[in-house]
């Protein structure tokens, strides 16, 4: 094996690692984003669920 043909390994082995490198962090932002989307989904069921319980405790108060 000449010094080309390390050269050439070493930069195809570089070149696979900055490959998963991207990969990793595309997939760390995306569980971000996931992770961030389902806490919105949660609080918005919260609100709801408390504007809910606020509206029939509303009600209830009119009935009495």
């Amino acid at each position: 094996m000449g010094i080309g043909d390390n050269l050439k390994d070493a930069a195809e082995a570089t070149g696979k690692r900055i490959g998963e490198a991207v990969d990793d962090a595309k997939e760390r932002v995306s569980d971000r984003v996931d992770e961030a989307k389902a806490d919105s989904d949660v609080r918005r069921a919260e609100a709801e669920r408390d504007a809910t319980k606020a509206k029939n405790e509303y009600k209830e108060k009119l009935r009495d």
